[in-house]
Formats: C-alpha cells, structure tokens, sequence
C-alpha cells in the first residue's frame, strides 16, 4: 500500500512511462502521507483498444487510479489527486494534435481485510 495504476491509450509515443511512474512515486512521497517509500507500488498498462466518445478525430487518456488504507480526509485525498495530476500535465506537455484527457481516481482499501507480507532479498 498504496498501489497506483497507471492506465493510458498507446497513441501516445511520448510518452515515458518509466519516468512517469518515478515521478508519480516521487510525488505519493513527498505528500508525507506513506512511511516508507518501498510500500509504494506502481505499475503500468498501455490499451491498445479503447474509445473515448464517439465523436472522429485523435484522442487519448491518462488514467491514475490510487489505492490507500481507508481512513484519510478527503482534503488528504483532494491533495493527493491533485499532486498526481500535476505529474500527469507535467509528463503529457508534448502531446499536441491530440485530445488528451488526463484523470486521477483515489480509491480506499479496507483496512481489516487487507493483508501484506514483505520478504526482504
């Protein structure tokens, strides 16, 4: 915890996905809001096949989805999706001639439920 999911259309070949993920991570640290930077747990998945609308014409989408232990003020989850937000208009600058949509969800994951085990190398 937390997971974040990074979900994104493939017409999109600037983008960098390594260095998105890096910052998005940078960005969940420096909120103060997770003890130890190893619990944090990014990945990435490009769609090949997707729409958005219906109307001709480029389009794409960025999509963030976070997911952290239930217990936090929406004013700590407004800052935290905002946060991410900026990464993701920050990363996205080079993307013209595209409508681009760009969209931050944060998630609760119930607490007593969840389990975690870290076996260190």
């Amino acid at each position: 915890m937390p997971h974040l999911n990074l979900e994104y259309s493939d017409n999109l070949p600037a983008l960098n996905v390594d260095v998105l993920l890096l910052r998005l991570n940078h960005a969940l640290v420096g909120s103060g809001q997770f003890a130890d930077e190893a619990d944090i747990k990014s990945r990435a998945q490009a769609f090949q096949h997707y729409r958005v609308g219906i109307a001709p014409g480029e389009r794409a989408f960025v999509h963030v989805r976070l997911a952290i232990l239930g217990g936090r003020s929406v004013e700590v989850k407004q800052q935290l999706s905002n946060s991410l937000l900026e990464v993701l208009r920050e990363a996205t600058t080079e993307h013209t001639g595209v409508d681009l949509q760009l969209c931050v969800e944060v998630l609760d994951i119930e607490r007593e439920p969840y389990a975690k085990l870290r076996l260190p190398g």
